[in-house]
């Protein structure tokens, strides 16, 4: 197992310092300018859209989802242990300023996302008796008529159902059976054989019950997380100041934290901002596009900015809101990390130690892993029905139920394998999802800016 981590290591340390910046930031860049910059001249539209009509009770369609059940099984997707163990994992490895290159690269995939969602709606398939097919492997297809893009699409689903369906939901496990051992003293194995059983139940009532569940669970779970996390900044609220402060400093001058020269320390926060940025909000990654197909809207440009808002309270709200708690507690005044020793402190636990430097050990390490259930769990099951797309895709809907079987096992295991290999597999095969995935994107940008030009004339 050694081995094998330090083989994906390597794999991952050219994709996310090379590859993923290069293929991030200019798809983001390159769809905010050809839109105009839908992020911001939209923005207004897709709230309204969003809480213009809030209801936890989206109500069972007669196929697909609704907008906003669409919203939240993306969110249920987006919103999981990347906001919380991701980020505390670039600030470990990046310092403070990487949330700055999070913030950066969630501005620009805010474009990424509506192109990502315009498409999915543009080239899904509506069979006779309603059911809905769509996501990335159809606009990869489009893009790419030939071999190559039966290729491109074969290789992508491929790399979903690893990423999301094993190797993921093993990521979200393994953060919740760390968390609730630290918390509650539960053995990690036992709590994953509960979340393996739940998640049966959930995965055999198939989208309808993956969307009622969603629409409930992301709204309650993020309340309670934004209201823990005001009550943490309120009591350090004199160095919130100081957390902004170090945010942008260590954005621009991270070798006086991180060591080692300039250059090293500024890729070093630019890469672990993209990395964790890609698996904290999947703009560009092609995961969220299947629950936007499933959306049934009058045009496609309408769950376009309704998919932007899902990356803007992903990272700008939940993670943000981790940020600022981590970063106050123990970097900011006489914080554990203030001269940058590290001892005893990992991404699993940075959280629950910011929280306890504040409300106690107990309480603290218990209202995350409470958090923490919710967030992974949510994500579970939104992964687990991205991948279940792309089985029937490749093998045909008999094969799913073989699938769910493997995923629930995955799950279980999850909760009982070594924390740095289960999240370095997944983090490479997210970061390859990208590259058919953006490569299809930039082949159609001229469908996403259609869509974009004709709002912008109304």
């Amino acid at each position: 197992m050694q081995t094998l981590l330090i083989i994906v290591q390597t794999i991952n340390r050219y994709l996310s310092d090379y590859i993923l910046i290069i293929l991030l930031l200019g798809t983001g860049i390159f769809f905010s300018i050809r839109t105009n910059f839908v992020q911001i001249r939209c923005f207004g539209e897709g709230m309204h859209r969003v809480f213009g009509s809030f209801s936890l009770h989206g109500g069972k369609q007669a196929n697909g989802l609704s907008s906003f059940q669409a919203l939240t099984t993306a969110i249920a997707a987006q919103v999981g242990t990347g906001n919380i163990v991701g980020a505390c994992g670039a600030i470990l490895v990046g310092g403070p300023g990487a949330i700055f290159w999070m913030w950066i690269i969630a501005f620009f995939s805010m474009a990424t996302i509506y192109a990502e969602a315009v498409l999915a709606q543009e080239t899904r398939i509506v069979q006779k008796d309603g059911t809905v097919h769509g996501g990335p492997v159809y606009y990869i297809k489009k893009a790419f008529p030939n071999k190559a893009g039966n290729f491109l699409a074969g290789f992508f689903a491929v790399a979903i159902i690893l990423a999301l369906g094993f190797m993921g939901c093993m990521v979200q496990s393994n953060s919740i059976g760390e968390t609730c051992s630290t918390a509650f003293g539960i053995p990690s194995w036992i709590v994953g054989i509960i979340i393996a059983l739940i998640s049966a139940f959930i995965f055999i009532g198939g989208v309808q019950r993956i969307a009622a569940v969603t629409e409930k669970l992301v709204p309650i779970m993020a309340i309670l997380y934004l209201l823990g996390g005001v009550i943490i900044l309120a009591c350090r609220i004199r160095y919130i100041p100081e957390t902004f402060g170090l945010i942008f400093k260590y954005a621009f001058m991270p070798n006086s934290l991180i060591g080692g020269g300039f250059g090293y320390a500024l890729k070093t926060a630019v890469s672990q901002g993209a990395k964790r940025g890609l698996f904290s909000n999947e703009a560009g990654m092609g995961s969220t596009p299947h629950a936007h197909a499933m959306a049934n809207v009058k045009k496609p440009h309408d769950q376009g900015v309704v998919a932007m808002i899902g990356v803007f309270i992903d990272t700008f709200i939940v993670l943000t809101m981790t940020a600022l708690i981590v970063i106050s507690t123990l970097y900011a005044g006489n914080g554990i990390l203030a001269g940058g020793s590290a001892d005893g402190v990992n991404k699993t636990n940075m959280v629950q130690l910011a929280f306890s430097s504040v409300v106690g050990e107990g309480a603290g390490n218990i209202f995350v892993a409470i958090c923490l259930l919710f967030f992974a769990f949510s994500t579970i099951i939104s992964w687990n029905f991205f991948g279940k797309i792309n089985v029937s895709y490749l093998f045909g809907e008999k094969a799913t139920a073989v699938y769910s079987v493997i995923a629930i096992a995955f799950i279980f295991l999850g909760s009982c394998l070594s924390n740095d290999l289960v999240w370095e597999l997944s983090d490479m095969f997210n970061q390859l999802m990208v590259i058919p995935n953006t490569l299809a994107l930039i082949a159609l940008s001229g469908i996403v800016v259609t869509s974009a030009k004709k709002i912008r004339k109304k």
